[in-house]
């Protein structure tokens, strides 16, 4: 059987085809009672909508902004230079860029509010938790914007879709790595954290401390040291808690500023602790080859930016979005399975 069309639904309907039109692209003019019985005949058609030829008989472009924190963090970095490299890869899609100040919840929410609606149809943002940050976002989505958060998540907003790890499952796994790494040798942890105001540090910390201290009480866990993803402050902090602390046995990064890790376990120690980070980067395989971390937990930017694409343009079209689209899995790399 051959696909029903836009011609067969008019016949059905008993109207115009402009009429079928204007209902498909919500536009103004078609009565409620007519607007009922089309989508009736298409529903008993089993008429499904082919999106790329409507799109291409109007020259519909999605007009797609990603506003990224700034920085020397080398995952962001990987996520802004991909989106260079992709930029004319999207049929009917342009990609821009924004960059603010990372941890900034006021440069965000100026960034949030200087989209403009009428050049813009979708946005995605690496969002930070606060109030201001959620008023931003149901104000884009008032003015017509579709939104999505990436990489750290916002719940409570009014953003349409989360694209990103299950980041309280990320810190869940490097515990359970992390402890068997320890196992048999007491001590303290220390968790390396960029901000606790940004949502994927504060679940992957969660995680954490629910499996060790569940199943490797052995182990206690010191209070968060917050870095900012600069490798400066990282490596001066965790420095001086190493020095003040002898009995830690593992250390936990759950965000950027690893090359700080690495710079802080280069003084003598014994024995040294394990270390698991995020994000495989050249620095991070530098030194799992050389034994200075045991294990990296990965996310694939490259598949974020591409299931961020594909679920903007279904929520800007109005259709029904892949379970899987958004699902971004993770990885774990030893110094043995490096790809």
């Amino acid at each position: 059987m051959t696909r029903p069309t836009i011609h067969d639904v008019a016949r059905a309907a008993g109207v115009s085809l402009s009429t079928v039109d204007r209902v498909l692209n919500d536009r103004e003019g078609v009565r409620q009672a007519t607007h009922i019985r089309v989508t009736q005949a298409m529903r008993d058609l089993g008429y499904e909508r082919n999106i790329a030829a409507a799109n291409l008989a109007r020259r519909r472009q999605y007009r797609l902004c990603f506003i990224l924190p700034g920085g020397p963090n080398s995952f962001m970095r990987g996520l802004e230079e991909e989106l260079r490299a992709r930029a004319d890869a999207w049929e009917f899609t342009t990609l821009e860029r924004r960059i603010v100040p990372p941890f900034d919840d006021a440069a965000l929410v100026h960034a949030l509010r200087g989209v403009d609606p009428a050049a813009t149809d979708g946005v995605a943002v690496v969002a930070t938790d606060s109030a201001m940050v959620r008023a931003a976002m149901a104000e884009l989505r008032d003015r017509g914007v579709a939104v999505v958060t990436l990489v750290s998540d916002l719940p409570s907003s009014r953003r349409q879709h989360f694209v990103g790890i299950d980041n309280v499952q990320a810190g869940r796994t490097a515990a359970s790595l992390l402890g068997r790494f320890c196992r048999g040798r007491p001590g303290r942890i220390v968790l390396v954290a960029g901000s606790m105001l940004v949502r994927d540090h504060a679940e992957r910390r969660l995680g954490f401390e629910q499996v060790l201290r569940a199943e490797f009480p052995d182990q206690s866990i010191l209070p968060p040291l917050e870095g900012l993803d600069d490798q400066d402050i990282v490596a001066a902090h965790l420095g001086r808690t190493l020095a003040d602390h002898p009995d830690i046995v593992g250390i936990y990064s759950l965000g950027a500023g690893t090359r700080g890790v690495a710079r802080a376990l280069s003084r003598p120690a014994a024995p040294r602790p394990a270390v698991v980070v995020h994000e495989l980067t050249p620095h991070s395989r530098k030194a799992l080859l050389d034994g200075s971390f045991d294990a990296v937990i990965h996310q694939d930017p490259v598949r974020e930016v591409q299931a961020t694409v594909l679920v903007l343009r279904s929520l800007i079209d109005g259709a029904a979005i892949d379970p899987e689209a958004a699902r971004i899995g993770i990885e774990v790399f030893l110094r043995d399975n490096l790809p």
